[in-house]
């Protein structure tokens, strides 16, 4: 799904980027306030679904070459998360929406979870 509809579906605005979300895809999310759990399950590509909005949160991206970041809750971060996501060309999309409705809405959408392959 490219970024721009998936936008559009949440009702997120962009605030890291002038570029043109239509361009970039994702097929998969995951939804975490842990940057551990991120950083051991999430893959190149995968969609991160956030309320945390400091500056680790794009550290994180760039290490794990994630294509964007939804902030739900319509929590804005700090000057200084925009401007590092901006100079990565890491989209920052922020949505009104819950957590659990966003990642619902996303979900009946088309858009895949990623899975943990451990066993419980």
């Amino acid at each position: 799904m490219d970024l721009r509809k998936l936008a559009s579906l949440i009702d997120a605005e962009n605030i890291s980027t002038d570029d043109d979300l239509s361009s970039i895809t994702v097929t998969d999310a995951y939804a975490c306030d842990l940057m551990s759990d991120v950083l051991a399950f999430c893959t190149q590509g995968t969609l991160l679904v956030t309320g945390l909005t400091n500056v680790q949160i794009i550290r994180t991206a760039q290490m794990m070459n994630l294509p964007a970041i939804v902030f739900v809750r319509g929590k804005v971060p700090l000057e200084e998360t925009v401007q590092l996501a901006k100079d990565n060309g890491i989209p920052i999309l922020i949505s009104k929406r819950s957590m659990f409705e966003t990642c619902g809405i996303l979900y009946a959408n088309g858009l895949k979870p990623i899975t943990d392959s451990r066993e419980i």
